[in-house]
């Protein structure tokens, strides 16, 4: 029979991660892989809890109550697109305001002769940068440090890790990510900006609170995981529309790849919610082309526009969209293989204190700003084109020819890839009729460089993105494709590198919908959809021979019990009856005070099965399921019977509906802030008013499978398995979604290992982490 257990200890790294054996206590273990204490790990309730209280709320709202409900969550959606829209935009103008100082002084340095000033300007600058968003984020909030997407994703999908949505982690993902992007490291802001519109989303869908003084009646409305759910949806979505200035793309990334449970309502409010971010960021930019954002205020704000010109292809350019697609294929999965294994490192220096992660980063920092700026010497100068578009050599602002170390009317390929932003190395990339301003060996550098450091870059406790930098080493390796073949076919260059980056972000990221939307979107170019299409297919298709998508292995390394859509082979062969695991509390319809006590005290259960037993029915039978804040909350309010009787419709003037109203996540109360007297012990509560009367149930000989369908399409925390024979008690057990987890599933029957498929298989973290249900 399953437990809810977290007891909050994570297990030694010499203990085997999972035993066998019916009678253990399931605890699927996993490792947090960035710093972030994510144990325990807690499942959210998005099933209906239908207790009394909540039928007698349902009867007792009016329609004026109903439309404030409506209209309030269209409200919330509106402010959830203004807040990330404006997020943002500052966003990305600081990011260009710190690169764009740091990178003028150091060139302004090199047009003096002053090289080793100027590296040693540029190092420690990259250095300070990195050391305070390391720091910030180390000390204040360890949730924030990665990418985000994975905690969203994992969240949309019921699993809630504490602290990953607070106002603290919040500001530190803002904050981190702008100094982070800042310091050269090759990390993005796409995975930052998701997780700060789920953040945003969140905190609007707490239902007020009572610290900062937000008790409005009409903020209760969302004191539930399933409208908390829909607007961290609508954040994430928000987020990514914000990112990449592409609203459709965003609306497609939160369907394809966050939320688990979709609907036509969300998707209207999703839409919504990043035509709002659109808005916001049109007028915005808008502002900031009149000049009165500084002189870094066009930078990364005007996006990545490549040509808004139709382009001429024939099916013959198929081919190379097809060649570049299996590379990207075997490119992104070999990225994923060698960041998995680079993370574990990562993890392990990371364990060790808090010393260590702060050093690993400065290092990176050190490594990388040798690279950017020690590279580019390399690279020989090149002559300036006659019929440039622009100003070359490019002095005091972002452009395609970095003078560099180069003589006048010369310019360094490799510096105007390096001594950039990567927003900006990207729009020298995908910049079209260049064909002839990027050297192969300059390209093949770039590429080589930025797929190492992309890789040892990420991991660190700092926020960033894996988004931005696939997009730069797709877009690398895609010129360099062209370089190859481009005398074959008649695209551009520039047009490879679009195709490359598609193909690398499929490969390393598996989606397709949502990615080619977002590459059409933020290039502002629909006439490149088929080739688009084409090389996404064939990358993902390439790429999941090898391994799972780079979120869902983070995942997996953090920890996440997260249920996937599809059933394994070998769950098929197993029933319910075979992975249920004890010991089962269960509690009478009317419980004394002292054993509910004693219960909550001596496990970590977070349902526990109602059961009416004579005298008060004549056979036992199942009443329904009663969840743990719902019991604390009886105990906390001390409202007792000195005998055990039904307490019947007397329990609505006790207590009212908002009392059982979930709380913001790590807001819960605990039993062991609750003391009691000896009389109290003794005393009694009706649990029937408080308990979910339908409950989901199934066979104990239901398959494994079968059960999981269930399981995931509705949303459950717990499903209670009964006998199929009524042997005397009424409830076998309760599956809850590590149950599901193959850790487990395997662990408790090792011969079905060969039953999985391969692609699928990811090896065993090496530290475990208790995980709650």
């Amino acid at each position: 029979m399953s437990t809810d257990y977290s007891n909050g200890d994570c297990e030694s790294v010499h203990q085997p991660l999972l035993h066998s054996g019916r009678s253990r206590i399931n605890s699927t273990s996993q490792v947090a892989i960035v710093g972030a204490n994510v144990c325990p790990i807690e499942s959210l309730d998005y099933e209906i809890i239908e207790n009394e209280f909540f039928k007698q709320d349902w009867r007792s709202r009016r329609k004026i109550q109903i439309l404030q409900y409506v209209s309030m969550k269209w409200v919330l959606c509106l402010l959830i697109g203004a807040i990330v829209g404006v997020v943002g935009f500052f966003h990305n103008l600081a990011v260009e305001t710190l690169a764009g100082i740091k990178f003028v002084i150091t060139s302004d340095l090199m047009l003096q002769r002053r090289f080793l000033l100027a590296f040693v300007v540029f190092c420690s600058s990259n250095l300070v940068l990195t050391l305070f968003s390391t720091i910030f984020t180390a000390f204040i909030a360890p949730a924030a440090a990665g990418s985000g997407i994975p905690e969203v994703k994992a969240y949309l999908n019921g699993v809630d890790a504490p602290g990953v949505f607070t106002l603290r982690t919040l500001i530190v993902k803002v904050i981190g990510s702008i100094t982070a992007v800042s310091s050269s490291l090759l990390v993005g802001k796409a995975g930052p900006m998701v997780h700060i519109g789920a953040c945003v989303g969140s905190l609007l869908g707490q239902g007020g609170s009572k610290q900062y003084g937000l008790t409005c009646k009409w903020l209760h409305f969302f004191k539930n995981d399933r409208d908390r759910r829909d607007l961290i949806t609508c954040g994430a979505a928000a987020g990514m529309a914000a990112a990449f200035r592409a609203p459709v793309g965003g609306v497609l990334f939160a369907f394809e790849e966050m939320a688990s449970w979709w609907r036509s309502a969300l998707l209207w409010r999703t839409f919504f919610t990043t035509a709002v971010v659109a808005i916001v960021l049109r007028s915005l930019i808008d502002f900031c082309l009149s000049g009165k954002c500084g002189p870094f205020g066009k930078g990364g704000l005007i996006m990545f526009d490549v040509n808004p010109t139709s382009i001429d292809y024939h099916l013959s350019n198929v081919l190379p969209a097809m060649i570049i697609g299996v590379v990207g294929g075997i490119l992104g999965s070999l990225y994923n293989a060698l960041l998995t294994k680079v993370l574990r490192v990562y993890s392990m220096i990371h364990e060790k204190c808090i010393q260590y992660k702060i050093l690993l980063a400065c290092v990176i920092s050190i490594i990388t700003s040798c690279f950017i700026f020690g590279l580019p010497w390399l690279a020989s100068c090149r002559p300036c084109p006659v019929d440039a578009a622009e100003e070359c050599p490019t002095i005091g602002r972002s452009g395609n020819y970095k003078k560099f170390q180069c003589p006048p009317g010369h310019y360094n390929d490799l510096a105007s890839l390096f001594f950039n932003t990567c927003g900006d190395a990207i729009k020298n990339l995908f910049s079209t009729n260049t064909d002839e301003e990027f050297a192969y060996s300059s390209m093949f550098t770039f590429f080589i460089s930025c797929f190492f450091l992309s890789i040892f870059s990420y991991g660190i406790v700092a926020p960033a993105g894996l988004f931005v930098p696939n997009i730069v080493i797709g877009a690398s390796y895609g010129r360099v494709v062209g370089m190859m073949v481009g005398k074959y076919f008649t695209l551009d260059h520039g047009l490879y590198a679009v195709l490359g980056a598609a193909s690398f972000l499929g490969g390393s990221m598996r989606m397709t919908v949502s990615l080619c939307v977002i590459l059409l979107e933020l290039t502002n170019n629909l006439s490149l959809l088929p080739l688009v299409m084409v090389s996404l297919l064939m990358s993902k298709m390439i790429a999941d021979a090898f391994n799972p998508n780079i979120y869902d292995i983070i995942m997996k390394a953090k920890g996440f019990p997260y249920l996937k859509n599809h059933v394994e082979p070998y769950m098929r062969q197993l029933t319910v009856g075979d992975v249920v695991t004890g010991p089962l509390h269960v509690f009478n319809g009317i419980e004394k005070v002292r054993n509910i006590v004693f219960i909550l005290r001596t496990s970590s259960h977070n349902g526990f099965p109602v059961v009416d037993e004579p005298p008060y029915s004549e056979a036992p039978v199942l009443y329904g399921i009663i969840l743990r804040d719902h019991l604390l909350t009886l105990l906390k309010k001390k409202d007792f019977l000195s005998a055990p009787m039904a307490i019947g419709d007397d329990a609505f003037k006790r207590f009212s509906a908002d009392e059982f109203a979930k709380k913001g996540s790590g807001n819960s109360d605990k039993i062991e802030d609750l003391l009691f007297t000896e009389e109290e012990l003794d005393m009694f509560i009706d649990l029937h008013p408080f308990s979910n009367a339908s409950p989901y149930t199934v066979l104990e000989t239901m398959s494994l499978g079968k059960a999981l369908t269930i399981f995931r399409n509705v949303g459950l925390r717990h499903l209670l398995v009964i006998p199929r024979v009524f042997n005397g008690f009424p409830v076998v057990g309760i599956l809850t979604r590590h149950d599901f987890m193959p850790e487990h599933i395997l662990g408790l029957h090792p011969s079905l290992e060969r039953s999985r498929w391969r692609g699928l298989r990811i090896k065993l973290p090496f530290r475990s982490l208790v995980a709650c249900k």
